[in-house]
């Protein structure tokens, strides 16, 4: 496609990015190319190492029509050279850390972060000879002091999971360049539509495509956007060594719910405006975090930093007691949010995350920094990840529990 007609509308891109018709059978929609190895007419090299970026499709492990599609769309979204799709969020997390960290590396991560990334941060990358600090990334002094000579990386989340504390993402951006480290967000909250990652200086931008990308909660994914030559050393790494590929049949999901994402987007953020005004006004309500609540602590680097408030609320009712009490009548009673783990569907979800549970398992933080978890969070917040459904009708199930 020439320059000209190169699409640069959300929605243009979203639908059309990495697509064109089927030249064999003028097939409109993609085709799902399930097959492991494909017959080439070039001689090549066996390796990986040997191709170039026009090779022929040879090894589904090195390369498949239906995830460089998805690739193509989501590095338009972005805004990025290049996107590598992977198994889950998770083996994106972890392909950043082992192709960019070897022994005597030092990385800085978010003391508050996707559970199984705060977990590899702190049991396995010591392990492999990684120096790992677990920093307040809202607080940039923490952060600052935190850089050693040996620093190569700084791993950040906005907003963080599960509370929805905001990282300054630029400022950051900054201190890890001036130590000459890359820095990496996990951007799954935000989805691609809530942040300008580049402009505002992110290396590798993570993405648990689980989640708003695919919007449908069927496939399971995770993606890398970022420059050609970073994105290059993570497939080699990642993709090729490791092994954590995606299915094509889940690229082949997750492209077309990828194609509505502008506009699930706006529903989501609409739905969650909606339902974190009418929870800030409940008695049984304590405390409510949402981005486009002029009470989130960081209302102002929200307005300044995020274009697309997102669905993702946590919200707080008292005690660890009251919470459990609440999380099980939302089990037995709650009609249309599913009581369920996960987030970013077209469906509702919502799910009880008690302080002490995770401070025991995912995060034990102490200090100040438990304190500043405990500013938000309490002895425990409900994260409700808000659906397509009406508002409506979502705030009237709620209130029989609420």
């Amino acid at each position: 496609m020439n320059s000209r007609n190169t699409p640069s509308g959300l929605m243009t891109k979203a639908i059309h990015a990495g697509e064109s018709p089927d030249p064999s059978t003028g097939a409109s929609a993609p085709a799902l190319h399930m097959s492991s190895t494909f017959v080439t007419d070039q001689v090549a090299g066996f390796s990986a190492h040997d191709l170039e970026d026009e090779a022929p499709y040879l090894y589904a492990r090195w390369s498949n029509p239906n995830v460089r599609t998805l690739e193509a769309k989501i590095s338009a979204l972005e805004g990025t050279e290049d996107c590598l799709c992977l198994a889950s969020g998770m083996a994106a997390a972890t392909g950043i850390f082992l192709t960019f960290l070897s022994a005597g590396d030092h990385v800085i991560v978010s003391d508050v972060s996707y559970a199984g990334v705060a977990e590899l941060a702190r049991d396995t990358l010591p392990r492999l000879g990684i120096e790992v600090s677990l920093v307040d990334m809202s607080d940039l002094d923490a952060v600052s002091e935190a850089v050693r000579p040996n620093t190569r990386l700084v791993h950040t989340e906005s907003p963080v999971n599960p509370i929805g504390r905001l990282t300054d993402l630029a400022a950051v951006a900054r201190i890890a360049h001036h130590a000459g480290a890359l820095v990496s967000c996990d951007a799954t909250f935000a989805s691609p539509l809530g942040q300008s990652n580049v402009e505002l200086g992110i290396d590798l931008i993570m993405h648990s495509v689980t989640k708003y990308i695919g919007g449908h909660g069927d496939a399971v994914g995770g993606a890398i956007a970022g420059s050609k030559e970073l994105i290059t050393k993570i497939r080699n790494e990642a993709a090729i060594h490791h092994g954590s590929i995606m299915s094509p049949f889940n690229a082949w999901l997750i492209a077309r719910g990828m194609a509505t994402l502008p506009l699930r987007m706006q529903a989501h953020q609409a739905g969650a405006q909606a339902i974190a005004e009418w929870l800030d006004g409940r008695a049984s309500v304590t405390r409510v975090i949402y981005p486009g609540l002029p009470t989130h602590p960081q209302f102002e680097l929200a307005q300044r930093q995020m274009k697309n408030t997102s669905g993702m609320i946590s919200f707080q009712v008292g005690n660890a007691a009251k919470g459990e009490e609440l999380a099980q009548k939302m089990i037995d009673r709650l009609q249309l949010i599913h009581y369920a783990v996960s987030l970013g569907h077209h469906r509702s979800l919502i799910f009880w995350m008690g302080t002490d549970a995770l401070m025991g398992t995912s995060f034990k933080l102490g200090g100040q920094q438990l304190e500043s978890y405990q500013s938000f969070a309490g002895d425990g917040v409900f994260r409700l990840s808000v659906g397509l459904e009406d508002a409506t009708d979502l705030i009237a199930d709620l209130e029989q529990i609420l």
